[in-house]
């Protein structure tokens, strides 16, 4: 399905069992789509543990940009995206991504009254530039927790373990997972388990 934003259309793919305990939201990365492996992975497991499940393809990738342009718009538009789906599943909500989409995800936790953030693959810096740190990004979701799940060789950082509620290494994955899905799930599981009671 589509929703309208003030940045133009997104497309929504939602999974909405009967009886869901609640809600999670999912993006990509900048340039990726929702077909990610490890956004799958996570979407999977929270369709067996109860949870309705929404990939989210922002307005700029619809329109067939690769960078998302001014975070301004791409987190009112986010907004707006969660609006129209708390309409449609009234339970608690959780949000999360992949690179970008994790940045967006922390960015407005707390505007969206998340209960939960899930970060896959956070891009603490620019690749070689560790002192142009999104630290701050990963830190603007307050009391929310934040899950944070990072590949060991990720050229963009990985966040402090002080700076999460939890922060899981992938051994030997770069930032777009080739594989350690099972240690994705195994970190998300018990997480997303909470709201599934």
């Amino acid at each position: 399905m589509q929703i309208e934003t003030s940045a133009g259309p997104a497309e929504i793919e939602l999974v909405k069992p009967r009886g869901a305990r609640f809600l999670l939201l999912l993006t990509h990365g900048s340039g990726g789509g929702v077909d990610a492996a490890d956004l799958l992975a996570v979407r999977d497991t929270a369709l067996e543990l109860g949870g309705a499940v929404a990939l989210i393809m922002q307005p700029y990738r619809v329109a067939g940009r690769r960078a998302p342009g001014s975070v301004v718009v791409q987190d009112a538009a986010w907004l707006e995206i969660v609006a129209a789906l708390r309409k449609k599943v009234r339970k608690p909500l959780i949000q999360g991504g992949r690179s970008n989409g994790a940045r967006v995800a922390c960015r407005t936790a707390v505007a969206a009254k998340a209960r939960g953030v899930l970060a896959l693959s956070f891009p603490l810096h620019p690749p070689g530039k560790p002192e142009k740190t999104r630290r701050e990004e990963l830190l603007a979701a307050g009391d929310i927790e934040v899950v944070v799940v990072n590949g060991a060789n990720d050229p963009f950082g990985i966040p402090d373990p002080a700076d999460a509620a939890e922060v899981r290494v992938v051994p030997g994955q770069p930032h777009s997972f080739r594989g350690g899905l099972d240690v994705i799930t195994a970190a998300v599981s018990p997480w997303l388990e909470r709201w599934s009671r």
